[in-house]
């Protein structure tokens, strides 16, 4: 045993690990990874449409750009919720709740990400991406965030900067705002309701301490969760059939999104039909399968999508 381990002191390797391990935390590196796939899928899109390569600088210069205002964004909002994220066992680990890192610190790093990550877009892309990219982040902030402490509708408003990446991706190729754009921002903007909302579901006794009036919070019979859940999830089918009607893509994407919507449909009637409370442990079995099917559901939609796109 070396000095440093006996003094009670990490090693100078673990130390490096446990810092990069904290800004993972800090910018929600799984959240953001989700973001760049799925505005990776906006810009294939959009580049098939202007008619160049789908792989490019442009391709690299739009993920990374959009990669750094995500993770600013995440650590202006972790630094917005401390408190919050204190006071729930889920969060209560953050280096910001846990005061390994701080305020000043994280509100350095998410004002560094968030300006650095919009410039970068400007430049290296266009300004409408930029732009709308910042615009994103600020919603995300300065309304959705407040929002979750007052109102259910945080839900719907937060969905509305949940549901731009796909459209970032595809202005960062385009330059323009297409009906393309409209049909990726639908499906992402209802898929997010009942996949936050199953969140809401399995972690209630951690939103209720931390203040968080998500709808299984302020309703915990599970009625008025369940029906939203349900009446979203039969709502995107539809919406997710839309790209062959406008000719993004063919029959094996078409095979794909119906098979995979109806087994979305599936785990959400199974919830619905429980009429069972939040708090009931059989209820929370069954939101947590939904939540397992919505993860799934949405990158499987979007390789269909890739692999079975239609003509330029």
């Amino acid at each position: 045993m070396n000095m440093a381990t006996a003094a009670g002191l990490q090693p100078p390797r673990s130390q490096l690990l446990a810092r990069l391990n904290d800004y993972a935390q800090l910018t929600k590196a799984r959240v953001t990874t989700l973001i760049v796939v799925t505005a990776w899928c906006g810009f294939f899109f959009g580049a098939r449409k202007a008619g160049f390569p789908a792989v490019s600088w442009t391709l690299f210069h739009a993920l990374l750009g959009i990669a750094l205002v995500s993770s600013g964004t995440a650590a202006l909002n972790e630094v917005m919720e401390r408190d919050v994220d204190g006071k729930m066992r889920r969060t209560a680990s953050r280096p910001l709740p846990a005061g390994r890192m701080s305020v000043l610190h994280g509100c350095l790093v998410g004002a560094a990400l968030t300006v650095g990550g919009s410039v970068y877009l400007v430049l290296c892309t266009n300004w409408l991406t930029g732009g709308l990219t910042f615009l994103t982040s600020l919603v995300y902030l300065a309304v959705y965030t407040p929002l979750k402490r007052i109102s259910p509708l945080c839900l719907g408003v937060g969905a509305i900067p949940g549901a731009m990446p796909g459209v970032l991706g595809w202005t960062a190729a385009r330059n323009r705002l297409d009906w393309g754009t409209l049909v990726l921002f639908a499906i992402l903007f209802l898929w997010q309701f009942p996949h936050f909302l199953a969140i809401a579901w399995i972690y209630r006794e951690d939103y209720a301490r931390g203040a968080i009036r998500m709808l299984p919070v302020v309703e915990p019979d599970g009625h008025s969760t369940s029906l939203r859940i349900l009446v979203y999830t039969i709502a995107l089918l539809p919406v997710s059939l839309v790209p062959v009607v406008v000719g993004m893509t063919g029959s094996i994407y078409l095979a794909g999104a119906l098979a995979s919507g109806m087994g979305f449909f599936y785990f959400a009637a199974k919830l619905g039909r429980l009429r069972s409370p939040v708090d009931d442990p059989r209820s929370r079995r069954y939101a947590r399968q939904l939540f397992y099917c919505s993860i799934l559901y949405l990158p499987l939609l979007f390789v269909f999508m890739m692999c079975d796109a239609g003509p330029r």
